[in-house]
């Protein structure tokens, strides 16, 4: 499964300029996860300072 971002996301960022897919970007609130292009690395998780992504 994919991975996605919870509310624990405070639009900083570097998840989206880390992910070697660019299956991140911004949404309203925070940044969202594409799950098409998601190819489930972790990158995202590794960089992101509150934790935010998650397996889904």
């Amino acid at each position: 499964m994919a991975f996605v971002i919870t509310d624990e996301c405070i639009a900083c960022g570097s998840c989206a300029a880390e992910c070697p897919s660019e299956a991140i970007s911004e949404g309203d609130d925070k940044y969202v996860i594409n799950a098409e292009l998601c190819t489930e690395c972790g990158t995202c998780a590794e960089v992101c300072p509150t934790g935010a992504p998650v397996k889904a």
